[in-house]
């Protein structure tokens, strides 16, 4: 699975990537910090996932969030998207605005595994 990760913190992004890269038949093909890199990232390397910051620069409302989702659909139709937020609450509307999954920042590693899972088996 050929994985995008977009979120604004080195950190996170390190964290993520550490994890992920121990699940077999992970590919983590490019890291970016802000939306407009996100879709052209999209672009040129074509993900399977995308994990998406829900506070990532150049999201600043539902609406906006919205567009850059529809555009990565553009670009990337079979493309999954995995929100991941420090607010639980932005839950509902990350999946209002097309997301395949919500993980909240605060859950444990299992549980974006196990999106990451569900997303796996989707495409089986």
């Amino acid at each position: 699975m050929r994985i995008l990760l977009a979120d604004d913190q080195p950190e996170l992004r390190s964290a993520v990537r550490f994890l992920l890269e121990q699940e077999a038949d992970v590919n983590i093909v490019g890291e970016v910090a802000d939306a407009v890199s996100l879709l052209a990232g999209a672009a040129r390397w074509h993900p399977d996932l995308v994990l998406l910051d829900w506070e990532l620069p150049g999201l600043s409302n539902t609406g906006s969030a919205r567009s850059v989702i529809n555009s990565l659909y553009a670009s990337c139709p079979r493309v999954h998207i995995i929100v991941l937020s420090g607010r639980p609450e932005a839950g509902r509307h990350a999946m209002a605005s097309g997301a395949t999954y919500f993980v909240s920042k605060a859950d444990p590693p299992e549980r974006l595994l196990a999106a990451l899972q569900r997303v796996n088996t989707e495409d089986e």
